[in-house]
């Protein structure tokens, strides 16, 4: 587990937010296309989807940021707020500093096992 300093997780934030809009990109577009797949998930006899390029695309893109971000030590908790926490240590104990998309810096931190609803500033 890599712990970051507040300095360190606030530096990652342009690269996160650039992530997250590639990461809700490809959402969108795999939201657009489920039905289509569904449905080609259902017929029998070797049938496809009309966009199975688009939907691949998005979805290689969707795992390719989320890699990114997890790569980085920095944990997925909510993808409908973008919502990211960084391991930290305060006062001699781990915690999270918790951002959210929307959000200009880190200005939040809670314990590891409070999650969200325990969000207290810095």
């Amino acid at each position: 587990m890599r712990f970051f300093t507040l300095e360190e997780a606030d530096a990652l934030l342009p690269e996160i937010k650039q992530l997250w809009r590639k990461i809700d990109r490809a959402r969108n577009a795999m939201r657009r296309l489920a039905p289509e797949a569904r449905l080609a998930s259902r017929q029998t006899g070797g049938g496809g989807i009309r966009h199975a390029g688009e939907y691949v695309k998005a979805l290689t893109s969707f795992i390719a940021g989320v890699q990114e971000i997890l790569e980085m030590g920095v944990e997925i908790k909510d993808f409908d707020k973008g919502l990211c926490d960084f391991p930290h240590k305060r006062d001699g104990r781990v915690v999270y500093l918790c951002w959210m998309k929307g959000e200009e810096t880190i200005e939040w931190w809670h314990d590891t096992d409070t999650g969200f609803s325990g969000r207290q500033p810095l």
